[in-house]
């Protein structure tokens, strides 16, 4: 097996273990967190009514739903994902003109030549192959179809991250060392370089690049932020499988290093997005 074929089993297999749960269980917080990024990518993207498009990650399907309420009764909207705890959550949100898909996107029958618009909100950084998984959906769009995400920039650019993490590393006697240049993951996308090499191997034009600034907003109660914090992201994959008593010690450590972003009632966490735009060629 192939390095990216590996990493790409290995993603399948976390987002339908206790990550996929953790996020399907905690959908309602991330989902109101991440609603100015959402309207970002509407903007960028400007689906238009009657419209197909095609949500690939769509998770719990917060942005499905958004954009079918965009291209309206006449439009129609497919999510797809290969988290089932997650898909199972975002059926239960569709509305008349959506469906939603347990669907590998780099190996998934998709109509051909049938999609208007191709839109991800923090989805395609975890494609373990990326180059096959562009390729592939890259036959569903229309040729005059579009393409629009939004994927974090840097981990240096990520207080909402960044904090947290570096406590941990700092609280904890051992983690895991951070992923390569190729592994999936939230910040796999950051890099302008990369994410253009993917593109236009997978049949995409150069793609146009616009950045996103929003905070991630928590509780002001430090303790109470924290630990919704390590439930999600990289510090909810660190702290998974710890003991109870190292996971107060982190949740401890990670309250102490967010008191600084107290902002009125609630702890502001600054977050950095690419919001990338290209068409097929």
């Amino acid at each position: 097996m192939s390095d990216a074929a590996e990493r790409h089993r290995l993603q399948i297999e976390a987002w339908n273990g206790p990550m996929g749960v953790q996020w399907a269980t905690n959908e309602g917080r991330t989902e109101r967190n991440l609603t100015p990024v959402t309207q970002a990518l509407l903007k960028a993207a400007a689906p238009q009514p009657g419209e197909h498009v095609l949500d690939i990650g769509c998770g719990c399907g917060g942005s499905s739903v958004a954009f079918a309420a965009a291209v309206g009764p006449t439009g129609h909207v497919l999510g797809a994902d290969v988290s089932a705890p997650m898909i199972e959550v975002a059926k239960a949100t569709a509305l008349p003109g959506m469906d939603f898909v347990l669907a590998d996107a780099a190996a998934h029958a998709f109509s051909p030549d049938s999609v208007d618009l191709l839109i991800s909100r923090f989805g395609v950084m975890f494609f373990g192959d990326p180059d096959a998984a562009f390729a592939n959906i890259r036959r569903a769009l229309k040729p005059t179809g579009r393409v629009a995400f939004a994927c974090w920039r840097p981990l240096a650019e990520n207080p909402w991250v960044r904090v947290p993490m570096t406590a941990l590393r700092a609280a904890l006697p051992s983690m895991p060392p951070p992923g390569g240049p190729e592994d999936p993951g939230p910040f796999a996308f950051g890099d302008q370089a990369r994410v253009a090499r993917i593109l236009t191997h997978g049949g995409f034009a150069a793609p146009s690049f616009e950045k996103f600034e929003f905070n991630m907003r928590f509780p002001a109660d430090p303790v109470v932020a924290a630990t919704g914090i390590v439930m999600i992201g990289p510090a909810g994959r660190v702290l998974r499988d710890l003991p109870e008593e190292a996971k107060t010690v982190a949740i401890a450590a990670v309250a102490e290093a967010i008191t600084p972003y107290i902002a009125g009632d609630i702890i502001a966490l600054p977050g950095a997005v690419w919001l990338v735009t290209t068409t097929p060629v």
